[in-house]
């Protein structure tokens, strides 16, 4: 069940799944880790866009969407849901275990790399 830490929403390993095994579910996901990170191993279709550039991305995304972000350990994946939430986009949750608790399936390689300019298709499962 998820849970409130420092005012973000923190999901575990079984919503996620279930986030992602809900063919109607419309939760964008996105792994903000670095590309040599994403590169050893993802969750299959969901995209990456590193922390570091996240922001410049930020105009392009629709705030009322859910968003949820995913990192290694959930740290980074933390901040960047905070300051999303900061900045005017309220369904954001952060993966509190990142990819370190993720038993799911998983891939290897630049899947699914986002670019600018920003093609909203991409971010759909």
């Amino acid at each position: 069940m998820s849970e409130v830490i420092q005012g973000v929403s923190h999901i575990d390993t079984k919503e996620l799944s279930d986030i992602l095994q809900d063919p109607g579910n419309r939760t964008i996901i996105i792994d903000v880790r670095e590309p040599e990170e994403y590169i050893q191993a993802h969750i299959p279709g969901v995209p990456l866009i590193p922390m570091g550039e996240i922001i410049g991305y930020m105009d392009d995304l629709d705030p009322e969407r859910e968003y949820v972000f995913i990192c290694r350990s959930g740290q980074r994946s933390f901040n960047v849901a905070k300051y999303f939430q900061q900045n005017g986009f309220d369904a954001v949750h952060n993966y509190a275990g990142g990819m370190l608790d993720w038993d799911g399936e998983m891939a290897t390689g630049l899947e699914n790399v986002i670019e600018q300019p920003l093609d909203p298709k991409k971010l759909e499962r």
